[in-house]
This record gives C-alpha cells, structure tokens and sequence, in this order.
C-alpha cells in the first residue's frame, strides 16, 4: 500500500460492504421481516413476488428487487423513516465482533470509512449512521408506485457511484488511495479492484481462490447456522414474518 495519500486525504480509507459481510443476513430479507411482524397483512405481497419468480431471467436482479418491494407499498413515508431508525438499532447486537474489530481498528486510526450497500438507501442510512460511518450509500429508491423505482447499487456500479461522490483527490491511478475493501460477495469484485488490500468474509469457493491468489486475508466469522438446511429453514421463517 502507499505510505500516505495525497493531501485533503485522509489517512486512510476502509471500504466496506454490508449484506453477508458485516451481517450474517441480507438486510433486504431482514427489513422485510421486521416490517411483516408489525403489519401482517402485508405477507399477502410475497404472492406477488413468488408470481414473477418464473420471470427472475428475464427481469434480472434490479427487476425482481421492484417487484420483492411491492410489500412497501403505500407505507406511510414518516411510518417507513421510522421503521428504518428501529430497524437499524435492532441490528447491532447481530454485527459479526470480527468485523467490528476490524471496523474501530480503522476508526481509531482515523480512515475514512465507507458503507456500500446494495440493500435500500433509506434503511442503510440509518445503519451506518448506528456503525458510525462517514459516507454511506444503498439503493436509492423512489416510492410511490406499486413496484418502486430504483437503481440497483450493485457490483460496477457501486464503483460507477464511489467516483461520482468522492473528491479526484481520493483516487490515484484508479485506485482509492490506502483503501481496505471489505466483502463476502465475487459481485463486488469491480468495487475490490479500487481497493490496495482487501478481506473476505465465509467467502465462496470463487471469491476464497481469488482471494488466495491476490493474498487477500479471509474470515471466516460463525454465521447463526450449521447447515445450508437450517439457513434455507431460517430463510424461509424470515421471508414469510415468521
């Protein structure tokens, strides 16, 4: 890594994902969740979401993120920012202590540290107000109608947005300057490239043989289950408000 950034730089810079890195879960599955235990009617929209799976192809990722969000629909707006300020306190018992380490060892040396998300902007704001980070961007959503607009901030485009927000002073050579990325997902791949070192977490057998090859550190933090049995029962309860 370079000994030091360019000036109005900080000291260094740590880069870190959310779903499946600094949580076991994908808040997306989580949020949904804790809106249905408080308003059960609303499980009538995982109908909806179940009856564009066969379409998952053709619509793609962002496609099926509109649809799964159709459960919000008509939520009060205040209702929904406060819903998010619940959500976010609810989990911070559940932030892996590795990564929480790993998160106020950068704190304590002054980085600047980034949240890049691909679950919705208006929950992962409060998150990483709670984890106390600098900058903080998700999916940025606009509700209204019954499958939200969004853009979905995932793999290039996390990086597409990083260049936008932050000052040229930041990058050298493409690179974020001093920067750790932090993630668990190949999907943020295009996002490590602006990194000079970075860590995996329970990473896959792709990302684990890239991360071997690069030298990358890998951690692999107990996740809350044993077998991919008891996650896809876990999923399942969690999908369904269980």
């Amino acid at each position: 890594m370079p000994d030091s950034l360019s000036p109005n730089c900080p000291s260094g810079i740590a880069l870190f994902d959310l779903d499946g890195t600094l949580i076991a879960w994908d808040c997306q599955l989580l949020f949904r969740h804790f809106v249905v235990r408080r308003e059960p009617w609303r499980r009538v929209f995982l109908l909806v979401f179940l009856a564009f799976l066969p379409l998952a192809g053709v619509l793609g990722a962002g496609g099926m993120k509109r649809v799964f969000h159709s459960y919000l629909w008509k939520v009060d707006s205040v209702k929904l920012a406060c819903y998010a300020r619940e959500f976010a306190a609810s989990l911070m018992p559940s932030i892996y202590p590795e990564l929480r380490e790993k998160l106020e060892n950068h704190r304590a040396q002054g980085h600047f540290l980034i949240l890049a998300s691909a679950s919705p902007e208006f929950y992962v704001l409060e998150i990483g107000r709670a984890l106390g980070f600098d900058l903080v961007l998700g999916t940025p959503i606009e509700f209204g109608a019954f499958f939200p607009d969004m853009e979905n901030h995932k793999g290039a485009a996390k990086v597409e947005r990083l260049e936008r927000v932050l000052a040229t002073e930041y990058f050298q050579n493409g690179k974020l300057q001093c920067c750790v990325g932090y993630t668990d997902s190949s999907a943020d791949l295009p996002m490590l490239e602006l990194c000079q070192a970075a860590v995996v977490v329970n990473p896959s057998p792709k990302l684990e043989a890239v991360a071997e090859r690069l030298g990358w550190e890998i951690l692999r933090p107990e996740r809350p289950w044993k077998s991919r049995v008891g996650y896809a029962i876990r999923a399942i309860a969690l999908l369904v408000g269980w």
